[in-house]
């Protein structure tokens, strides 16, 4: 006898995932930071620490990044970025294995687990680089974003490129641990070549070239763009960020596809 299947509308479906990917991500909340003391504010408390930390350490050393450019904003511009998009592919690395009980739920895929992670280091990043950016401009540490519209193009850029990363690192780690600790180690190679200490332009020529092709860079520097406005340079090409952002991406949503079907029940 055959098996009759009932279509379920787009609309429904995506209600239905969406109320899916917010159980998640609250129990994802619960579980990191817990009920007690300040609970969930730990989200953005954490990268806020960070940024906070090193912003701190640059200024009282009186270490000098290369120009003239404001040490406060130059280091929260930067390394806000970073924890952007290495966040998310840290939290995505071996998330399926602790969930998969999660999995014999009808509607809950493997997608939706890192679709929920990802949600949660992308609003706590930008929660905490919006609340350091206010706080610093009252203070009279920071001034005000020269051309937002370039703020928050590249900060979008720098969160699409962090959800394709962490899909790909997140479904490799599933194939192998290796990938996890491979990755970390990629990670750690990365944060000096991001764009997060320095500015293109202070580079040689041919260094520029070969360092354009990371896109995290075009981020970060049409990011910077934004915030210093004419007192700086900047290198970004909008058009390498979006076929970027779009091929990992495509090669994440593959993988993790590819590794829902070895782990979902049936």
């Amino acid at each position: 006898m055959r098996a009759v299947h009932h279509e379920t509308p787009f609309l429904r479906s995506l209600r239905i995932q969406l109320r899916v990917v917010g159980a998640l991500l609250m129990r994802e909340i619960i579980t990191r930071y817990g009920r007690h003391n300040v609970g969930f504010l730990w989200i953005f408390f954490e990268p806020m620490m960070f940024t906070l930390g090193v912003t701190a350490l640059w200024t009282l050393t009186k270490a000098t990044h290369g120009s003239n450019l404001p040490i406060t904003a130059f280091a929260v511009t930067g390394y806000s970025s970073v924890l952007l998009w290495r966040n998310c592919a840290n939290r995505c690395a071996l998330a399926i294995q602790p969930n998969l009980s999660l999995l014999y739920h009808r509607n809950v895929r493997v997608i939706d687990l890192f679709f929920a992670r990802l949600l949660l280091e992308i609003s706590g990043a930008t929660i905490s680089a919006v609340f350091l950016t206010t706080l610093f401009v009252v203070l009279g540490l920071m001034e005000i974003p020269q051309n937002l519209s370039l703020v928050i193009g590249g900060w979008i850029f720098l969160a699409l490129f962090g959800c394709g990363l962490g899909l790909i690192i997140g479904a490799l780690s599933e194939r192998s641990e290796t990938a996890d600790r491979i990755w970390h180690t990629i990670a750690y190679l990365l944060f000096p070549l991001s764009g997060a200490v320095f500015m293109v332009d202070w580079l040689p020529t041919s260094a520029q070239k070969l360092i354009l092709l990371l896109p995290m860079v075009h981020g970060v520097e049409m990011l910077r763009a934004g915030y210093f406005g004419a007192l700086v340079k900047p290198h970004y090409d909008v058009e390498y960020m979006v076929v970027a952002d779009l091929v990992f991406l495509f090669v994440g949503l593959f993988l993790v596809r590819e590794a829902g079907k070895r782990v979902e029940p049936e």
